[in-house]
Protein backbone atom coordinates (compact mmCIF):
# COMPACT_ATOMS: atom_id res chain seq x y z
CA UNK A 1 0.00 0.00 0.00
CA UNK A 2 1.40 3.13 -0.78
CA UNK A 3 1.19 6.48 0.61
CA UNK A 4 0.14 8.53 -2.22
CA UNK A 5 -2.70 6.67 -3.13
CA UNK A 6 -6.49 6.72 -2.30
CA UNK A 7 -6.44 3.22 -0.76
CA UNK A 8 -3.59 4.20 1.89
CA UNK A 9 -6.14 7.61 2.69
CA UNK A 10 -9.07 5.64 3.57
CA UNK A 11 -7.12 2.95 5.27
CA UNK A 12 -5.30 5.92 7.42
CA UNK A 13 -9.09 7.71 8.19
CA UNK A 14 -10.10 4.05 9.34
CA UNK A 15 -7.09 3.63 11.60
CA UNK A 16 -7.00 7.49 12.65
CA UNK A 17 -10.34 7.42 14.12
CA UNK A 18 -11.09 3.78 15.51
CA UNK A 19 -7.25 4.19 17.59
CA UNK A 20 -8.49 7.32 19.11
CA UNK A 21 -11.78 6.03 19.90
CA UNK A 22 -9.87 3.04 21.66
CA UNK A 23 -7.27 5.09 23.61
CA UNK A 24 -8.62 4.77 27.08
CA UNK A 25 -8.41 0.99 26.43
CA UNK A 26 -4.78 1.41 25.78
CA UNK A 27 -4.17 -2.70 25.70
CA UNK A 28 -6.87 -3.07 22.96
CA UNK A 29 -5.36 0.13 21.02
CA UNK A 30 -2.15 -1.35 20.62
CA UNK A 31 -4.32 -4.32 19.39
CA UNK A 32 -5.60 -2.56 16.67
CA UNK A 33 -2.55 -1.07 15.56
CA UNK A 34 -0.66 -4.11 15.39
CA UNK A 35 -3.63 -5.26 13.31
CA UNK A 36 -4.08 -2.46 11.10
CA UNK A 37 -0.22 -2.97 10.56
CA UNK A 38 -0.14 -6.19 9.63
CA UNK A 39 -3.03 -5.57 7.26
CA UNK A 40 -0.48 -2.53 5.32
CA UNK A 41 2.25 -4.88 4.98
CA UNK A 42 0.54 -8.24 4.03
CA UNK A 43 -1.25 -5.78 1.27
CA UNK A 44 1.51 -6.62 -1.03
CA UNK A 45 1.97 -10.20 -0.08
CA UNK A 46 0.23 -11.49 3.44
CA UNK A 47 2.19 -14.60 3.62
CA UNK A 48 5.41 -12.52 4.40
CA UNK A 49 3.55 -11.47 7.90
CA UNK A 50 4.77 -14.68 9.46
CA UNK A 51 8.40 -13.64 8.63
CA UNK A 52 7.81 -10.38 10.63
CA UNK A 53 6.08 -12.04 13.12
CA UNK A 54 8.71 -14.50 13.65
CA UNK A 55 11.26 -11.79 13.58
CA UNK A 56 9.33 -9.78 16.07
CA UNK A 57 8.49 -12.80 18.46
CA UNK A 58 11.43 -14.12 18.60
CA UNK A 59 13.22 -10.73 19.45
CA UNK A 60 11.08 -10.07 22.37
CA UNK A 61 11.43 -13.49 24.36
CA UNK A 62 15.70 -13.34 23.08
CA UNK A 63 15.16 -9.95 25.70
CA UNK A 64 13.34 -11.38 28.33
CA UNK A 65 15.67 -14.24 28.51
CA UNK A 66 19.11 -11.79 28.42
CA UNK A 67 17.45 -9.04 31.13
CA UNK A 68 16.57 -12.58 33.31
CA UNK A 69 20.04 -14.50 33.33
CA UNK A 70 22.82 -13.37 35.17
CA UNK A 71 25.62 -15.23 33.39
CA UNK A 72 27.85 -12.52 31.20
CA UNK A 73 28.30 -15.85 29.13
CA UNK A 74 25.06 -16.69 28.60
CA UNK A 75 23.62 -13.33 27.86
CA UNK A 76 26.60 -13.07 25.12
CA UNK A 77 26.02 -16.23 23.73
CA UNK A 78 21.82 -15.17 22.94
CA UNK A 79 22.90 -11.54 21.91
CA UNK A 80 25.27 -13.63 19.25
CA UNK A 81 22.15 -15.94 18.69
CA UNK A 82 19.77 -12.94 17.77
CA UNK A 83 22.34 -11.29 15.42
CA UNK A 84 22.72 -14.60 14.01
CA UNK A 85 19.45 -15.69 13.10
CA UNK A 86 18.25 -11.93 12.29
CA UNK A 87 21.29 -11.55 9.90
CA UNK A 88 20.27 -14.98 8.64
CA UNK A 89 16.97 -14.20 7.79
CA UNK A 90 18.02 -11.00 6.06
CA UNK A 91 21.22 -12.80 4.70
CA UNK A 92 18.59 -15.28 2.91
CA UNK A 93 15.82 -13.15 1.70
CA UNK A 94 18.31 -10.58 0.33
CA UNK A 95 21.86 -12.32 -0.54
CA UNK A 96 21.23 -15.81 -1.02
CA UNK A 97 21.08 -15.14 -5.15
CA UNK A 98 23.74 -12.46 -5.25
CA UNK A 99 26.27 -13.99 -3.00
CA UNK A 100 25.60 -18.06 -5.15
CA UNK A 101 25.88 -16.54 -8.71
CA UNK A 102 29.39 -14.39 -7.23
CA UNK A 103 30.71 -17.28 -5.87
CA UNK A 104 29.63 -19.70 -9.05
CA UNK A 105 31.31 -16.70 -11.39
CA UNK A 106 34.18 -16.45 -8.98
CA UNK A 107 34.77 -20.00 -9.48
CA UNK A 108 34.40 -20.33 -13.70
CA UNK A 109 37.18 -17.63 -13.77
CA UNK A 110 39.32 -20.25 -12.32
CA UNK A 111 38.29 -22.97 -14.55
CA UNK A 112 35.73 -24.82 -11.99
CA UNK A 113 32.52 -24.73 -13.35
CA UNK A 114 29.90 -25.72 -9.53
CA UNK A 115 26.39 -26.12 -10.44
CA UNK A 116 25.16 -24.50 -7.27
CA UNK A 117 21.13 -24.61 -6.37
CA UNK A 118 19.95 -21.34 -7.62
CA UNK A 119 16.46 -20.32 -6.05
CA UNK A 120 13.97 -17.57 -6.67
CA UNK A 121 13.31 -15.37 -3.69
CA UNK A 122 10.90 -12.92 -3.48
CA UNK A 123 12.40 -9.97 -1.77
CA UNK A 124 9.90 -8.98 1.36
CA UNK A 125 9.45 -5.26 1.43
CA UNK A 126 11.16 -3.95 4.16
CA UNK A 127 12.71 -6.63 5.67
CA UNK A 128 16.03 -4.64 5.73
CA UNK A 129 14.19 -1.82 8.58
CA UNK A 130 12.66 -4.57 10.66
CA UNK A 131 15.41 -6.91 11.03
CA UNK A 132 17.36 -3.82 12.23
CA UNK A 133 15.07 -2.64 14.72
CA UNK A 134 14.40 -5.89 16.06
CA UNK A 135 18.28 -6.44 16.16
CA UNK A 136 18.75 -2.55 17.59
CA UNK A 137 15.81 -3.69 20.72
CA UNK A 138 18.10 -6.93 21.43
CA UNK A 139 21.26 -4.75 21.85
CA UNK A 140 19.89 -2.73 23.83
CA UNK A 141 18.73 -5.01 26.16
CA UNK A 142 21.99 -6.52 26.69
CA UNK A 143 23.61 -2.87 26.70
CA UNK A 144 21.09 -2.11 29.75
CA UNK A 145 19.92 1.09 27.77
CA UNK A 146 16.02 -0.33 28.06
CA UNK A 147 14.60 -3.09 30.10
CA UNK A 148 13.14 -5.92 27.93
CA UNK A 149 9.17 -5.69 27.32
CA UNK A 150 6.89 -7.60 29.41
CA UNK A 151 4.06 -7.28 26.91
CA UNK A 152 4.81 -8.98 23.67
CA UNK A 153 2.52 -6.66 22.02
CA UNK A 154 4.82 -3.40 22.89
CA UNK A 155 7.76 -5.37 20.80
CA UNK A 156 4.83 -6.24 17.79
CA UNK A 157 4.14 -2.91 17.81
CA UNK A 158 7.58 -1.41 17.88
CA UNK A 159 8.74 -3.84 15.00
CA UNK A 160 5.36 -3.76 12.35
CA UNK A 161 4.25 0.07 13.31
CA UNK A 162 2.89 0.68 10.13
CA UNK A 163 4.31 4.39 8.88
CA UNK A 164 7.87 3.40 9.18
CA UNK A 165 7.57 -0.34 8.21
CA UNK A 166 8.57 -0.59 4.77
CA UNK A 167 11.04 2.36 4.21
CA UNK A 168 12.15 3.73 7.14
CA UNK A 169 13.10 6.05 9.16
CA UNK A 170 14.74 3.00 11.19
CA UNK A 171 13.30 3.94 14.69
CA UNK A 172 15.49 2.93 17.96
CA UNK A 173 13.61 1.01 20.97
CA UNK A 174 14.43 3.49 23.45
CA UNK A 175 12.69 6.54 21.93
CA UNK A 176 9.54 4.22 20.34
CA UNK A 177 9.14 1.86 23.72
CA UNK A 178 8.80 4.58 26.53
CA UNK A 179 6.26 6.32 24.00
CA UNK A 180 4.03 3.09 24.21
CA UNK A 181 4.04 3.39 28.70
CA UNK A 182 1.33 6.12 28.65
CA UNK A 183 -1.58 6.48 26.25
CA UNK A 184 -0.94 9.30 24.12
CA UNK A 185 -3.47 12.16 24.09
CA UNK A 186 -5.54 13.72 21.39
CA UNK A 187 -4.92 17.61 22.40
CA UNK A 188 -1.03 17.36 22.46
CA UNK A 189 -0.38 15.76 19.37
CA UNK A 190 1.13 18.93 16.79
CA UNK A 191 -1.25 18.22 14.42
CA UNK A 192 0.13 21.40 12.54
CA UNK A 193 3.61 20.09 11.80
CA UNK A 194 1.99 16.58 11.08
CA UNK A 195 0.06 18.06 8.19
CA UNK A 196 2.88 20.05 6.63
CA UNK A 197 5.18 16.98 7.06
CA UNK A 198 2.59 14.90 4.95
CA UNK A 199 1.82 17.43 2.41
CA UNK A 200 5.17 18.64 2.01
CA UNK A 201 6.20 14.85 1.59
CA UNK A 202 3.52 14.20 -0.95
CA UNK A 203 4.77 17.00 -2.78
CA UNK A 204 8.58 16.22 -3.21
CA UNK A 205 7.02 12.78 -3.87
CA UNK A 206 4.19 13.27 -6.58
CA UNK A 207 5.77 16.50 -8.04
CA UNK A 208 9.62 16.81 -8.23
CA UNK A 209 10.61 12.99 -8.01
CA UNK A 210 8.12 11.59 -10.06
CA UNK A 211 8.47 14.50 -12.84
CA UNK A 212 12.26 14.31 -12.63
CA UNK A 213 12.52 10.41 -12.85
CA UNK A 214 10.37 10.79 -16.05
CA UNK A 215 11.23 13.18 -17.79
CA UNK A 216 15.41 12.95 -17.34
CA UNK A 217 16.54 10.48 -14.81
CA UNK A 218 15.15 7.50 -16.32
CA UNK A 219 15.38 8.01 -20.10
CA UNK A 220 19.41 8.81 -19.59
CA UNK A 221 20.15 6.01 -17.10
CA UNK A 222 18.18 3.96 -19.77
CA UNK A 223 20.23 4.49 -22.30
CA UNK A 224 22.99 7.31 -21.47
CA UNK A 225 25.10 7.04 -25.00
CA UNK A 226 21.84 8.30 -26.81
CA UNK A 227 22.20 11.49 -25.00
CA UNK A 228 24.50 14.66 -24.92
CA UNK A 229 27.21 15.42 -22.02
CA UNK A 230 25.24 18.29 -20.44
CA UNK A 231 21.64 15.80 -20.47
CA UNK A 232 23.69 12.96 -18.91
CA UNK A 233 25.42 15.79 -16.10
CA UNK A 234 21.99 17.02 -15.65
CA UNK A 235 20.38 13.51 -15.16
CA UNK A 236 23.04 12.95 -12.11
CA UNK A 237 21.75 16.48 -10.70
CA UNK A 238 18.44 15.22 -10.92
CA UNK A 239 19.13 11.89 -9.68
CA UNK A 240 20.33 13.60 -6.87
CA UNK A 241 17.44 15.88 -5.48
CA UNK A 242 15.07 12.86 -6.86
CA UNK A 243 16.52 10.24 -4.66
CA UNK A 244 16.71 13.11 -2.00
CA UNK A 245 12.91 14.37 -2.54
CA UNK A 246 11.47 10.76 -2.64
CA UNK A 247 13.00 9.09 0.00
CA UNK A 248 12.85 12.54 2.16
CA UNK A 249 9.45 12.62 1.15
CA UNK A 250 8.46 9.02 2.52
CA UNK A 251 10.23 9.90 5.83
CA UNK A 252 8.46 13.03 6.51
CA UNK A 253 4.86 11.19 5.36
CA UNK A 254 5.90 8.58 8.31
CA UNK A 255 6.78 11.31 10.78
CA UNK A 256 3.68 12.90 10.33
CA UNK A 257 1.56 9.87 10.14
CA UNK A 258 2.75 8.65 13.26
CA UNK A 259 2.33 12.17 14.50
CA UNK A 260 -1.16 12.26 14.12
CA UNK A 261 -1.55 8.55 15.72
CA UNK A 262 0.26 10.09 18.97
CA UNK A 263 3.85 8.75 18.88
CA UNK A 264 7.13 10.86 17.93
CA UNK A 265 9.85 9.90 15.24
CA UNK A 266 13.14 11.67 15.26
CA UNK A 267 13.72 13.88 11.98
CA UNK A 268 15.47 11.68 9.41
CA UNK A 269 17.34 14.58 6.87
CA UNK A 270 18.62 17.80 7.26
CA UNK A 271 19.31 19.55 4.42
CA UNK A 272 21.85 16.72 3.21
CA UNK A 273 23.18 19.20 0.64
CA UNK A 274 24.24 21.87 2.14
CA UNK A 275 27.30 20.05 4.19
CA UNK A 276 30.51 20.75 3.04
CA UNK A 277 32.34 17.58 4.47
CA UNK A 278 31.11 13.85 3.75
CA UNK A 279 30.88 13.67 7.82
CA UNK A 280 28.65 16.40 7.45
CA UNK A 281 26.74 14.63 4.84
CA UNK A 282 26.62 11.74 6.94
CA UNK A 283 25.01 13.47 10.00
CA UNK A 284 22.41 14.81 7.41
CA UNK A 285 21.70 11.92 4.76
CA UNK A 286 19.34 8.92 5.99
CA UNK A 287 20.16 10.06 9.86
CA UNK A 288 18.50 7.16 11.17
CA UNK A 289 20.79 4.48 9.43
CA UNK A 290 23.66 6.36 9.77
CA UNK A 291 23.42 6.90 13.56
CA UNK A 292 22.72 2.81 13.22
CA UNK A 293 25.58 2.04 11.86
CA UNK A 294 27.77 4.37 13.91
CA UNK A 295 26.14 3.27 16.89
CA UNK A 296 25.64 -0.74 16.33
CA UNK A 297 28.94 -1.28 14.03
CA UNK A 298 31.04 1.32 13.44
CA UNK A 299 31.60 2.01 17.23
CA UNK A 300 31.43 -1.77 18.45
CA UNK A 301 34.80 -2.28 15.63
CA UNK A 302 36.51 0.39 17.90
CA UNK A 303 35.55 3.47 16.38
CA UNK A 304 38.42 5.68 16.54
CA UNK A 305 39.98 4.46 19.61
CA UNK A 306 42.42 2.14 18.12
CA UNK A 307 44.97 4.33 16.17
CA UNK A 308 44.49 6.03 12.51
CA UNK A 309 44.55 2.70 10.79
CA UNK A 310 42.22 0.85 12.33
CA UNK A 311 40.04 3.98 12.42
CA UNK A 312 40.49 4.23 8.81
CA UNK A 313 39.46 0.26 8.40
CA UNK A 314 36.74 0.79 10.49
CA UNK A 315 35.05 3.40 8.57
CA UNK A 316 35.48 1.50 5.39
CA UNK A 317 34.22 -1.30 6.93
CA UNK A 318 30.90 0.30 8.58
CA UNK A 319 30.19 2.29 4.76
CA UNK A 320 30.87 -0.62 2.67
CA UNK A 321 28.40 -3.04 4.87
CA UNK A 322 25.93 0.18 4.82
CA UNK A 323 26.17 -0.34 0.78
CA UNK A 324 25.52 -3.63 1.04
CA UNK A 325 22.37 -2.56 3.40
CA UNK A 326 21.24 -1.03 0.61
CA UNK A 327 21.17 -3.92 -2.38
CA UNK A 328 22.73 -7.28 -2.68
CA UNK A 329 25.17 -6.07 -5.81
CA UNK A 330 28.33 -4.93 -6.50
CA UNK A 331 26.98 -1.54 -7.57
CA UNK A 332 26.31 -0.79 -4.10
CA UNK A 333 28.97 -2.28 -2.28
CA UNK A 334 31.37 0.48 -4.54
CA UNK A 335 29.35 2.69 -3.86
CA UNK A 336 29.65 2.54 0.68
CA UNK A 337 33.28 1.79 -0.71
CA UNK A 338 33.75 5.23 -2.06
CA UNK A 339 32.26 7.04 1.01
CA UNK A 340 33.88 5.17 3.15
CA UNK A 341 37.08 5.85 1.77
CA UNK A 342 36.35 9.61 1.54
CA UNK A 343 35.41 9.73 4.78
CA UNK A 344 38.93 7.84 5.50
CA UNK A 345 41.07 10.34 3.53
CA UNK A 346 38.96 13.45 4.65
CA UNK A 347 39.26 12.34 8.36
CA UNK A 348 43.40 11.80 7.42
CA UNK A 349 43.74 15.16 6.02
CA UNK A 350 41.99 17.38 8.74
CA UNK A 351 43.59 15.61 11.29
CA UNK A 352 46.77 15.82 9.66
CA UNK A 353 46.65 19.42 8.28
CA UNK A 354 44.64 20.31 11.34
CA UNK A 355 42.35 22.59 8.76
CA UNK A 356 39.60 24.80 10.62
CA UNK A 357 36.96 25.72 7.71
CA UNK A 358 35.75 29.45 8.95
CA UNK A 359 35.78 31.47 5.26
CA UNK A 360 32.02 31.12 3.93
CA UNK A 361 33.62 31.29 0.96
CA UNK A 362 35.79 27.88 1.15
CA UNK A 363 32.81 26.78 2.17
CA UNK A 364 30.92 27.62 -0.67
CA UNK A 365 33.57 26.12 -2.97
CA UNK A 366 33.60 22.50 -0.56
CA UNK A 367 29.84 22.52 -0.47
CA UNK A 368 29.93 22.35 -4.41
CA UNK A 369 32.87 19.83 -4.83
CA UNK A 370 31.17 17.80 -2.38
CA UNK A 371 27.54 17.79 -4.19
CA UNK A 372 29.55 17.02 -7.03
CA UNK A 373 31.70 13.80 -5.35
CA UNK A 374 28.29 12.35 -4.00
CA UNK A 375 26.45 12.63 -7.48
CA UNK A 376 29.43 11.03 -8.95
CA UNK A 377 28.63 8.04 -6.34
CA UNK A 378 25.39 8.20 -7.42
CA UNK A 379 25.70 7.27 -10.91
CA UNK A 380 26.75 3.53 -9.30
CA UNK A 381 24.10 4.03 -6.81
CA UNK A 382 21.28 4.00 -9.59
CA UNK A 383 23.01 2.35 -13.13
CA UNK A 384 22.16 -0.93 -13.56
CA UNK A 385 25.40 -2.00 -14.33
CA UNK A 386 28.87 -1.09 -14.16
CA UNK A 387 29.23 -0.55 -17.52
CA UNK A 388 26.05 1.89 -18.02
CA UNK A 389 27.95 3.96 -15.07
CA UNK A 390 31.13 3.99 -16.95
CA UNK A 391 29.11 5.54 -20.39
CA UNK A 392 27.38 7.91 -18.39
CA UNK A 393 30.88 9.02 -16.88
CA UNK A 394 32.63 8.89 -20.02
CA UNK A 395 29.57 10.71 -22.04
CA UNK A 396 30.17 13.67 -19.26
CA UNK A 397 33.66 13.61 -20.36
CA UNK A 398 33.28 14.20 -24.06
CA UNK A 399 31.94 17.62 -23.15
CA UNK A 400 29.17 17.76 -26.08
CA UNK A 401 27.07 20.73 -26.37
CA UNK A 402 22.93 20.40 -26.75
CA UNK A 403 20.54 18.67 -25.07
CA UNK A 404 17.14 17.34 -25.70
CA UNK A 405 15.66 16.87 -21.84
CA UNK A 406 16.79 20.14 -20.32
CA UNK A 407 13.72 21.79 -20.28
CA UNK A 408 12.53 25.10 -18.20
CA UNK A 409 10.31 22.38 -16.52
CA UNK A 410 13.10 20.00 -15.39
CA UNK A 411 15.32 23.15 -14.51
CA UNK A 412 12.22 24.55 -12.11
CA UNK A 413 12.70 21.36 -10.39
CA UNK A 414 16.20 21.27 -9.93
CA UNK A 415 15.82 24.37 -8.75
CA UNK A 416 13.03 23.68 -6.49
CA UNK A 417 15.38 20.41 -5.02
CA UNK A 418 18.32 23.56 -4.50
CA UNK A 419 15.80 25.57 -2.37
CA UNK A 420 14.27 22.84 -0.27
CA UNK A 421 18.33 22.32 0.76
CA UNK A 422 19.11 25.92 1.80
CA UNK A 423 15.60 27.16 2.64
CA UNK A 424 16.35 28.60 6.00
CA UNK A 425 15.01 26.15 9.01
CA UNK A 426 13.25 29.20 10.77
CA UNK A 427 11.31 30.01 7.93
CA UNK A 428 9.78 26.69 7.66
CA UNK A 429 9.58 26.63 11.49
CA UNK A 430 7.07 29.90 11.27
CA UNK A 431 4.85 28.51 8.87
CA UNK A 432 4.30 25.61 11.02
CA UNK A 433 3.37 28.20 13.96
CA UNK A 434 1.33 30.41 11.07
CA UNK A 435 -0.50 27.21 10.19
CA UNK A 436 -1.20 25.95 13.57
CA UNK A 437 -2.64 28.87 14.95
CA UNK A 438 -5.40 28.89 11.67
CA UNK A 439 -8.83 27.59 12.78
CA UNK A 440 -9.33 24.10 12.01
CA UNK A 441 -11.71 24.78 9.37
CA UNK A 442 -9.77 26.76 7.39
CA UNK A 443 -6.99 24.17 7.86
CA UNK A 444 -8.83 21.39 6.39
CA UNK A 445 -9.71 23.79 3.51
CA UNK A 446 -6.44 24.52 2.99
CA UNK A 447 -5.09 20.88 3.41
CA UNK A 448 -8.07 19.34 1.07
CA UNK A 449 -6.97 22.22 -1.76
CA UNK A 450 -3.46 21.26 -1.13
CA UNK A 451 -4.48 17.45 -2.25
CA UNK A 452 -6.32 18.78 -4.89
CA UNK A 453 -3.88 20.59 -6.78
CA UNK A 454 -1.10 17.67 -6.46
CA UNK A 455 -3.22 15.08 -7.18
CA UNK A 456 -4.27 17.67 -10.55
CA UNK A 457 -0.58 18.44 -11.24
CA UNK A 458 0.92 14.87 -10.32
CA UNK A 459 2.24 12.23 -13.46
CA UNK A 460 0.15 9.13 -14.42
CA UNK A 461 -0.17 6.24 -12.18
CA UNK A 462 1.89 5.96 -8.84
CA UNK A 463 5.31 5.02 -8.84
CA UNK A 464 6.55 3.03 -5.92
CA UNK A 465 9.28 4.46 -3.49
CA UNK A 466 12.51 4.10 -4.37
CA UNK A 467 13.60 2.84 -1.03
CA UNK A 468 11.39 -0.20 -1.22
CA UNK A 469 13.43 -2.44 -2.57
CA UNK A 470 15.92 -2.41 0.35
Amino acid sequence: MLFATVAFGIFFFVVFFTSWSLVKHDHYRKIFLIAASYFFYGYWDYRFCFLLLFVSTFSYVIGKYIEHSQNATTRKRLLVTSVTINLAVLGFFKYYGFFTTSFVNMLASIGVHANLPLIEIILPVGISFFTFQALSYVMDVYRGDIPACNKLTDVLLYISFFPQLVAGPIVRAADFLPQLNTPPKLNEIFASRAFLLILGGLFKKMIVANYLATELVDPVFEDPVQYSSLDNLFAVYGYAFQIYCDFSAYSDIAIGVALLLGYQFRDNFNQPYRAFTIQDFWRRWHISLSSWLRDYLYIPLGGNRKGKLKTYRNLLITMVLGGLWHGAAWNFLLWGALHGGALAIERAIFKKFKIDIKSAFTKVVMTVALFHFIGLTWIYFRASTFDTASVMISQIGMFSAGTTLITPFVVILLLLGVMMNFFPKSGAENFIRWFGNRHPVVQGVIVGLVLIILGAMSPDGVAPFIYFQF
